[in-house]
């Protein structure tokens, strides 16, 4: 019975939470808005946002996944004819990269969520 409980918790859990993660990805862009679209991350990637600056020039940033071990770099990149040192921010999360929900997101209260009703189920088991 409690291994049916287990699996069934698991099963509900939010793809982030079990080993791969979607990250939000965009291309290079000194634009404030960054919609992006979902792309699927390898077991040693990170989502990543990357913030570019140049002396005169607005700055850039975009998003994706990246290896874990690239994550707090800075690296130089060329946008537009110009040389940018862009910085490789990485979080962990499914969809961690996208645009911060002002109520912490639907993804947050749903695993918050699952986390209690686990809890509340082995209280009553033990």
């Amino acid at each position: 019975m409690v291994l049916g409980w287990l699996l069934l918790l698991v099963m509900a859990l939010p793809p982030g939470t079990t080993g791969t993660k979607d990250c939000v990805f965009c291309e290079l862009t000194d634009s404030t808005i960054c919609p992006g679209m979902h792309m699927r991350c390898g077991d040693d990637e990170d989502c990543f946002t990357g913030h570019g600056v140049a002396p005169g020039v607005s700055p850039i940033t975009n998003k994706g996944c990246v290896p874990a071990t690239s994550c707090g770099r800075e690296e130089p990149v060329s946008y537009m004819g110009v040389t940018y040192s862009l910085t490789t921010d990485c979080c962990t999360g499914h969809l961690c990269n996208g645009t911060p929900h002002p109520t912490g997101g639907r993804m947050a209260r749903a695993t918050t969520g699952l986390a209690l009703g686990a809890l509340q189920l082995l209280r009553h088991l033990l």
